[in-house]
């Protein structure tokens, strides 16, 4: 099995990360209880919306957080539309179910969440340690496939989290018309739609009962 070769930078970059990651590891404490259930345990996929806006710059804090996440072999290939504009909400109504478009259409921020189908192109940037990372996805359309939904809805998941870290609510939905959307905002791209997640801050009085979740017993195995 062949190994990868580093240059003398790329490992001195290896072993600077390799400290940072102990130095991280025991000078920052775990997480709190309080802080788990803020943007886990306690936390809850919103309905309504207060009216309060998100400023561009959260946004941009926000993807500066999600990009971190990690992905298979860096391949970063969720792609991000926030809209909040009127224009922009006229245009995404058209792709939503009709028991969704008050709830959207009332929310500041709506994310498209979606993933580029020619992410590989990128490799030489993303995972250049490795020259031949983008030849293992060329003609290999069951491989793009996977690899982009798999990580881009990662990705979203991190969105998710990191919303909720910061401060937002988010209302998560596959309730549109994929194919309208991808027509009306990737229109000429490889960009494909997977989720919808509104961004704001939410309404409590329009929260429903948490509903059941299954135990660990009931779908999980120790083996």
């Amino acid at each position: 099995m062949s190994q990868t070769t580093f240059t003398p930078e790329q490992q001195v970059a290896i072993e600077q990360a390799q400290q940072k990651a102990i130095t991280l590891r025991e000078d920052t404490p775990l997480l709190s209880e309080g802080a788990l259930d803020l943007i886990i345990r306690e936390a809850r996929s919103h309905n309504g919306w207060l009216d309060k806006p998100v400023s561009d710059d959260v946004l941009i804090q926000l993807y500066n957080i999600i990009k971190m996440g990690s992905t298979s072999m860096n391949t970063c290939p969720a792609r991000f539309i926030f809209v909040k504009t009127e224009e922009g909400k006229s245009r995404l109504k058209k792709c939503l179910a009709p028991l969704n478009v008050d709830k959207v259409l009332s929310a500041p921020v709506t994310v498209i969440i979606g993933h580029d189908m020619e992410f590989y192109q990128h490799m030489p940037k993303l995972f250049a340690h490795n020259p031949n990372a983008q030849k293992l996805f060329e003609n290999n359309e069951k491989m793009v496939e996977s690899t982009a939904f798999r990580n881009g809805t990662l990705q979203g998941g991190y969105l998710m989290i990191a919303a909720r870290a910061i401060g937002l609510d988010i209302g998560p939905m596959s309730g549109f018309n994929n194919q309208a959307c991808d027509d009306e905002f990737f229109a000429g791209t490889k960009i494909k739609s997977n989720f919808l997640c509104s961004l704001g801050y939410g309404d409590t009085r329009k929260i429903f009962q948490r509903l059941p979740r299954f135990d660990f017993e009931e779908v999980c195995q120790l083996i």
